[in-house]
């Protein structure tokens, strides 16, 4: 076990120690003020299931975040460091044995357990909330330490720009394939268009030869280019629909006809 996971589990017993410190001060003033057991308790729970949720999400941070990295290191040469992070761990545990000693020469055993839980909330607010905080502020207004944030805020917006320009190249790509794969599909599938409009205008009587020569164009179209080619020749075949049939109602029955062929599907059975 390497000393930072060593540290992380002393945080944790720590935090641990910290809450039942404050449970213990929350539940004595509540009997101090005159309430009974049973209010004590349903407050309790509501309170220890709030502390517990944050705590955890506390302890996430701590055991599942990344470890500071060089860079950040040279940013807080201090605060960084295995001593001062062992410190900080051991904070809680300080203010108990400040607590102890303070209370040198009392017998009573609550007025004990008062003192080091006092004791143990003193010292870890004083460090965790105050001195922790502005000992970090402190260490960035150092000249290296600026240098060090500055240089890693300018490589943190380089990688930022390199992957937007990387993403947009991307893009660019797949748009030129897609009107490359455009242009060969109205050169290839020009005919299959004309002949889907006239099956959109076939009668009743050829409605059900029509549909099979549809069937046809649409597994040629999916073996050619996929899903997109079918949309794309379902879209010719509505242009030309509407230049040689004006006169005729249109109604899409190649969506309908072609349901199940690859993944394509019919948009209206997908309403329903």
């Amino acid at each position: 076990m390497n000393t930072r996971k060593a540290i992380r589990w002393v945080h944790l017993a720590s935090t641990v120690w910290f809450m039942l410190c404050t449970g213990y001060l929350f539940i004595l003033a509540l009997r101090q003020a005159g309430f009974n057991w049973l209010v004590i308790f349903s407050l309790s729970g509501h309170w220890a299931l709030i502390i517990t949720l944050l705590v955890s999400l506390y302890l996430y941070t701590i055991f599942r975040g990344p470890i500071k990295s060089h860079s950040m290191q040279k940013e807080h040469p201090l605060t960084s460091t295995t001593y001062y992070m062992a410190f900080y761990m051991f904070t809680p545990f300080l203010g108990a044995i400040a607590g102890i000693l303070s209370m040198l020469g009392e017998t009573r055993f609550g007025s004990i357990l008062g003192g080091v839980s006092l004791g143990t909330i003193g010292a870890t607010f004083l460090t965790w909330v105050l001195v922790d905080p502005v000992t970090g502020s402190v260490e960035l207004l150092l000249p290296e330490s600026r240098k060090h944030r500055l240089e890693r805020l300018a490589r943190v917006k380089l990688l930022k720009q390199l992957e937007k320009s990387k993403r947009e190249r991307l893009l660019t790509r797949i748009l030129e394939q897609e009107q490359e794969n455009e242009s060969r599909w109205q050169e290839v599938f020009s005919p299959d268009a004309a002949r889907l409009a006239r099956l959109l205008a076939a009668d009743s009587v050829n409605f059900k030869a029509a549909e099979k020569e549809a069937i046809k164009i649409g597994t040629e179209a999916w073996r050619t280019g996929g899903l997109s080619c079918m949309k794309y020749l379902r879209n010719m075949a509505m242009d030309v629909f509407k230049q040689q049939y004006a006169n005729n109602d249109l109604v899409d029955y190649v969506s309908a006809w072609w349901d199940g062929i690859g993944r394509w599907r019919n948009p209206s059975l997908l309403s329903e």
